[in-house]
Parts: C-alpha cells; sequence; structure tokens
C-alpha cells in the first residue's frame, strides 16, 4: 500500500513541477496567467473507524488560474491594448469565438485588425449617429481609402472694425487699390472637390456706424448672380452707438438683427466643383475703439485626407484619424466577462475558451458595468511571479525527493521480509 502511495504522491510532486516549469516559461508571455496545482486527499470507501483510516494517497483535484493583474509595457502603439480590470478581448476565427487578454493586435493585408494567430479582433459596429451596435460583434478592419472632402457651406468672422475711420476719398470700391477700402481679412474656403480657395473680405466705411462688406474668392467677385465678371454684392453692417451690430443686409435684401447666415451671394469654382454658397455669422462683429483686428475665422469645409494614425479611447472606441483634422469611429472593442473565470479552458496563442462551468461570455463596453476600461498604447504582461515559482520548485523537488526515500525505504522493508528464513 505504500508504495502505492508514494507513487501518488511522486505523480502530484512531478504535475506540480510541471506547472511551475510552465509558468516560468511564459514569465514573459503577453496576458498569461500563472497557474497553481491544488491536490486533495485520497480515501478509499471502507467500514473502517474514522480515527484509524489510513489515506491512499493524493490526487490533483484542479489546476487554478491566477487572473490577478500582470503589470503594464508601455509600446506607444495604439493597437497594444489592456484591460484594466475585469474581462477578456474576443477573437475569432472562422467564426469560432476565443478569449484573451493579449491585447498585441495588428493589422493583416487587408487591413484586418488581428492577433499573432491571425484571429480577427471583435468590436461593436458602428451605426453612423455616435452609437454602436452592441447586438452583434464584427471584424475589426481599419479603412484603407482617404477621407472625402466636405465643401465649405457655413463660416464665422469675428472682428472689431474701428469705430474712428471715415469714408475712402477715393471711389469707386476696387479690391486691388488699398484707397478704396478701409480694412480686409482673408480665410480659405473649400469646394465640393476639396480643393483649397482663399476668401477676402473687404470692409468699407460709407458713413457713421454704417459699413458695406464684400467678399472676393480667388480674387473674382461673389455676388447675387454667381456670375465672376458682375460686380460684387454688397452686404450693409449696421452698428449701435455702443458698438454692437444692430444689424445686417446681405443679397437676399432684407436686415438681419442676429447675422448668423449673412450670405454675400455665391461662386463658381473653375475646378469644375459645385457652386459654393456659403453663409457667414457676422453677429460677433463689432465697432470700438480706434483698432482693427480679427479673433477668429471658422468654417465647416476639409479638403481630401490620408489616414495618419489611429487611435483607441479608454471605452475601446477606435477611431482613424485623418490627415484633414477629420476622424471616423471604426468600432468599440467588446469585452467578454464570465461568471467563472476559473471555468474557461486555456488554449494555445494565450487564448481561453468558454466550458460548461465557465458559463456563456457576457458581452460588454470597455469600462461598463462589470468590464475593464481599455488602456490604449500598453500591454499586460505576465503576472507570473519569478521568486515566488523557483521557491515553489523547490518545494515540489523536495516532495519528490521525499516520495522517492519513501519507495526506497518500503522497498527495503518488503526486501527484508522476503529474505526472513523460513523456521518451520
Amino acid at each position: 500500500m505504500a508504495f502505492g502511495i508514494a507513487l501518488s504522491g511522486l505523480d502530484a510532486a512531478q504535475n506540480d513541477l510541471n506547472v511551475t516549469a510552465n509558468n516560468i516559461a511564459n514569465s514573459q508571455t503577453d496576458g498569461f496567467k500563472s497557474s497553481t496545482a491544488d491536490f486533495a486527499e485520497l480515501y478509499a470507501s471502507s467500514t473502517t473507524a474514522a480515527k484509524t483510516q489510513i489515506g491512499n494517497g493524493v490526487q490533483e483535484e484542479q489546476i487554478a488560474q491566477n487572473f490577478q493583474q500582470g503589470d503594464t509595457e508601455t509600446t506607444g502603439n495604439a493597437l497594444d491594448m489592456e484591460i484594466s480590470g475585469n474581462g477578456f478581448f474576443v477573437v475569432s476565427q472562422g467564426g469560432a469565438q476565443q478569449f484573451t487578454r493579449a491585447g498585441n493586435f495588428q493589422t493583416d493585408a487587408n487591413g484586418n485588425v488581428v492577433n499573432a494567430a491571425g484571429q480577427n479582433l471583435q468590436v461593436y459596429a458602428p451605426n453612423g449617429n455616435g452609437t454602436f451596435n452592441t447586438t452583434s460583434l464584427v471584424n475589426l478592419q481599419l479603412p484603407t481609402g482617404n477621407s472625402p472632402p466636405a465643401q465649405t457651406t457655413t463660416g464665422s468672422l469675428d472682428f472689431n472694425l474701428p469705430a474712428n475711420q471715415t469714408p475712402p476719398t477715393v471711389t469707386p470700391f476696387d479690391p486691388t487699390n488699398t484707397n478704396t477700402y478701409n480694412q480686409s481679412t482673408s480665410m480659405t474656403v473649400y469646394d465640393s472637390l476639396g480643393a483649397a480657395h482663399t476668401a477676402s473680405f473687404y470692409f468699407v466705411n460709407t458713413a457713421p456706424n454704417t459699413w458695406s462688406a464684400y467678399e472676393y474668392i480667388d480674387n473674382k467677385p461673389v455676388n447675387a448672380t454667381g456670375n465672376p465678371a458682375a460686380a460684387p454684392s454688397a452686404v450693409t453692417l449696421n452698428y449701435s452707438t455702443s458698438g454692437t451690430l444692430a444689424s445686417a443686409t446681405d443679397v437676399s435684401g432684407t436686415p438681419s438683427t442676429t447675422a448668423n447666415a449673412i450670405s454675400f451671394g455665391s461662386y463658381t469654382p473653375t475646378t469644375g466643383a459645385a457652386a459654393m454658397n456659403i453663409t457667414y455669422n457676422l453677429g460677433s462683429a463689432t465697432q470700438f475703439g480706434q483698432t482693427f483686428g480679427v479673433t477668429s475665422v471658422n468654417q465647416d469645409g476639409y479638403t481630401t485626407g490620408q489616414i495618419s494614425g489611429v487611435s483607441v479611447s479608454n471605452s475601446g472606441i477606435v477611431q482613424a484619424n485623418y490627415t484633414n483634422g477629420q476622424s471616423k469611429s471604426l468600432g468599440q472593442v467588446a469585452v467578454a466577462t464570465f461568471a467563472n473565470q476559473q471555468g474557461l479552458q486555456q488554449v494555445q496563442n494565450t487564448n481561453w475558451v468558454q466550458t460548461f462551468a465557465s458559463g456563456q461570455p457576457v458581452f460588454s463596453q470597455a469600462g461598463s458595468a462589470n468590464a475593464g476600461a481599455i488602456q490604449s498604447g500598453s500591454l499586460e504582461q505576465s503576472n507570473v511571479d519569478i521568486t515566488a515559482q523557483l521557491v515553489n520548485m523547490i518545494t515540489a523537488q523536495r516532495a519528490f525527493q521525499a516520495n522517492s526515500e519513501m519507495i526506497s525505504t518500503d522497498n527495503s522493508i518488503t526486501q527484508t521480509i522476503i529474505n526472513i528464513p523460513n523456521q518451520s
């Protein structure tokens, strides 16, 4: 009986060493979780009184996984991701889902975001209104094309016209003659093809508290007819005695007290783009003091953009960033949680698969409910404690040696009994 008991001890010590060896081997594996071999005493069914019953040895009860958070390694690569807290990344290959804590992702030849094993990272697809479709998961794919341009349709100018200005002595207004206007400024606007154009604005004082404003695009007048050969259309700005804009009259001929949608007319570019009809918010324009100044100019158009990089927020929202200043949501990283993490089955590539014991995965958005937040540009390192593993290795080695000595001792006793001479 002692042989069998000691042999079970040898098996247990060997399994303990195997688990320790696997932990040490994966001490540098991103997302790896260390394991511990748990053992339980063996007892045979018997009617013997409990106080005299002898055990039958030891057996491996389970390989318990340690899901404690590993240290953070900063990489600076946006597609390297770490889950701070509970949960797993979801990866898929051929429709089969697996789960991992290793967030070192990259792109394949088709722009799909995959891990080193070629498994696709799963995300929630964008709905187009700033939300995401959380009812299903899709592969994350980075765009390869350009960001389309947008034509300028609205703009705003905040400026101050000098209150001490007098009408020019030279008439009529001519943008090439500085003696025919008092002040000027400019801004960049874009046509429907994404080509940039310079919009210039000229301000002519016509009477106390009254100004005429003209717009030229690429040195061509903007007017009600859209004909570059015609004279520019004037916008009239009327100021109160306190210096604030009282009203503005544009090409429509109707005074506006808010001046938030003032039109100088239209302009048709020579690039083959659509006609440009821009309305401007001039409601903050003032007439104070003796200095002309422009505090801000804004417009809503932009040119064609090429992808310049990818960013991932703490909530897992993946965005493509373009050289034209625009960004596009590509998806939101899904985080899977389980009722019983210990029930997950370890597979290769530092992945896990669900089992009956683990329960079904619960897919959540990062940073919500029981799911951890995403940290982009960093990786979760292995949580193996090398010092603890070396100590455990020594302990397992001693257990193995002790059980070996037990077998040797039992063998000596057996040999002694066999060698006892027959006295009959």
